[in-house]
């Protein structure tokens, strides 16, 4: 640990949290910061499109640690100024408010944030859903909705449908897809997800887009591609979202969809990322990726500060990923490339409670389990590095 007295960690995230945690962990007893952009201590980001959406939890119950946990390691907070540039050269991170700090290592865990339409966002009752304010502005209005549209059945639309349908509401699910996360599970898993959906009450328009969101200062409808204008007193906008990159432009950091890091989660001498702002070098399935999901983010933060310290060791992972919907718990390992083959190994979809085996020319690179927590971490093993 030699000449590194200076560590800075910029977001306030489950990786951020993590990667300063384990620098402690591991000894490092140098000064050490951590930058956040909201004014306030940090928090789980999962909970927030279910528990915390459907009011079955607190916000305080999200927090990742006590505040007087950060004191008690000696961790510098700078909560409430975004990171605004990165000077590689001469090591420093500027924040919003002008301040400049220096440092000997840099771990980048910005994350994410929501894409929007370009359209309608001006309008009251529009809606994304990222940070713990756009959670509870978003319960507040649908306590005071009777219709609700939600645009983009990702993980986040699902989501956040199921909990607005579980509150009562009128739920109208859209997206220009065929069916909910075909591109991630394929069609046999989506059309599961589809009649849960349906099932339950929500209204599903697939394979059609939104051209527009109509109201005189709150929003009264959505418009879709064909001209049908569907009434709506909340509109949730969840079409993904874009790592936050803005920030490190122009400073020589190489940046395509995420911060380019290789097998060891280094970007740069001196600077890591970690979670979903990283895009990396996965040598366990021999590709680049960027993965936006929550044990992802506790990982890579560890990898993250453990190569900082000197160690060398790749970053290897099956990804693990999970959706509650309903009363359906869906756990994922691995990957889901699109083409891929996905046969149902355990059980039957009709029964709510089967095992999914993704391949790949005969390998199994995924496996999901839909309401089958034992059977799922049994075949995960199954999963075959390239």
């Amino acid at each position: 640990m030699a000449g590194l007295d200076r560590v800075v960690v910029v977001g306030a995230s489950a990786a951020g949290v993590t990667t300063v945690e384990t620098l402690r962990r591991e000894g490092y007893t140098g000064a050490l910061t951590l930058v956040g952009d909201e004014n306030a201590l940090p928090y789980d980001r999962p909970p927030l499109s279910k528990q915390v959406l459907a009011g079955t939890w607190e916000p305080a119950r999200t927090l990742l640690r006590p505040g007087s946990a950060y004191a008690e390691q000696d961790i510098t907070l700078k909560l409430g100024h975004a990171a605004t540039g990165l000077d590689l050269a001469g090591r420093r991170v500027t924040l919003s408010n002008g301040e400049e700090i220096g440092y000997d290592g840099l771990v980048i865990a910005t994350g994410t944030r929501p894409r929007r339409l370009p359209f309608g966002h001006h309008l009251a009752g529009v809606h994304v859903l990222r940070t713990v304010g756009d959670a509870l502005a978003l319960r507040d209005g649908l306590l005071r909705a009777t219709s609700v549209v939600v645009v983009g059945a990702g993980f986040l639309g699902t989501e956040a449908a199921a909990a607005a349908r579980t509150l009562g509401l009128d739920v109208t699910l859209v997206d220009p897809l065929p069916l909910p996360l075909a591109h991630v599970f394929g069609d046999e898993v989506a059309k599961t997800i589809a009649d849960l959906h349906t099932e339950r009450g929500v209204r599903l328009l697939t394979g059609t887009g939104v051209t527009g969101l109509h109201g005189d200062g709150a929003v009264t409808a959505v418009e879709l591609t064909d001209g049908t204008l569907l009434a709506a007193d909340v509109v949730l906008v969840a079409i993904g979202a874009e790592p936050v990159t803005d920030w490190l432009a122009g400073s020589g950091l190489p940046l395509d969809d995420g911060v380019l890091c290789d097998a060891t989660c280094q970007a740069a001498e001196g600077v890591y990322a970690a979670g979903d702002v990283a895009r990396w070098f996965n040598p366990r399935f021999g590709a680049l990726m960027r993965v936006e999901h929550r044990m992802n983010a506790t990982e890579q933060g560890m990898a993250a500060a453990r190569t900082l310290l000197g160690a060398r060791t790749p970053f290897a992972p099956v990804p693990y990923f999970w959706t509650d919907q309903f009363d359906a718990k869906i756990q994922a390992y691995g990957v889901f490339p699109a083409g891929a083959d996905v046969v149902v190994a355990h059980g039957s979809p009709a029964d709510r409670r089967f095992v999914a085996h993704c391949s790949v020319r005969g390998r199994v690179v995924g496996v999901l389990g839909w309401n089958a927590a034992k059977q799922v971490r049994q075949d995960r093993l199954l999963i075959t590095p390239v």
